[in-house]
């Protein structure tokens, strides 16, 4: 599976939370609440600001 896991700021409470890129869910705060990813089927939909990138998952080539 690929995909990347980002550190993002919640725009709220200013939380830093860690994310995969492609959630198949609602990703929230775990502080305040403030829904921060919603799903799309590929890339999730950021709604909130990306601090890093903290691991990149490339799929395997054949």
């Amino acid at each position: 599976m690929a995909g990347d896991f980002i550190r993002v700021e919640c725009p709220d409470c200013e939380n830093e939370q860690v994310i995969f890129g492609k959630a198949a869910s609602d990703v929230v705060c775990a502080v305040c609440g403030h829904t921060l990813a919603t799903p799309t089927g590929g890339l999730a939909t950021l709604e909130s600001d990306v601090v890093e990138v903290v691991e990149s998952r490339q799929a395997d080539a054949l």
